[in-house]
């Protein structure tokens, strides 16, 4: 499946592709919760399933998304395939940083922590690195900075966690 997956993070720059993949999220959702997280996005990229807490619901709201692995955690981006607006999972986690994602059929509790300066733009890196249309998506998105979040298992990392990254 590399060729197939290759091909796909070229189509991503499309604006087609963003509008067919943002139809194609529900059925991705039900794959995701059907296979506890092991087959999303069809296999072809690094995904998850986050399950964030509605800012304003207070229900639970599964997204699928694309990561990549930095250490122990998971590095998300909210690019809303570069619409103008933020995606609500991004909001809920500002909201309410406390999650869980479902990876390769392992459900973990995490904490989201909002990357900026220097560490945003390492991570920064690592994303494009995996799916380059992100560079189109801030384009598109009239030039705002996506906001970048690293998901750090809970109890590990980050301020108050009880270990190193």
């Amino acid at each position: 499946m590399p060729a197939l997956g290759n091909l796909t993070r070229r189509l991503g720059h499309h604006r087609w592709f963003g509008a067919a993949a943002r139809l194609l999220v529900p059925a991705d959702r039900v794959v995701g919760r059907l296979t506890r997280g092991r087959v999303v996005a069809l296999g072809l990229i690094p995904s998850l399933v986050i399950t964030t807490t509605g800012r304003r619901s207070g229900v639970p709201r599964s997204n699928p998304l694309l990561y990549v692995p930095d250490g122990d955690a998971y590095v998300v981006i909210g690019s809303n395939w570069g619409q103008q607006h933020q995606p609500g999972w991004a909001m809920n986690l500002l909201a309410r940083p406390e999650a869980e994602v479902d990876v390769r059929g392992r459900r973990v509790a995490v904490r989201a922590e909002l990357a900026t300066g220097a560490e945003r733009d390492r991570l920064w890196t690592l994303l494009i690195t995996e799916w380059p249309a992100y560079r189109t998506y801030v384009k598109r998105a009239g030039g705002r900075e996506i906001r970048v979040f690293r998901l750090v298992p809970a109890g590990r990392g980050g301020p108050g966690g009880a270990g190193d990254r």
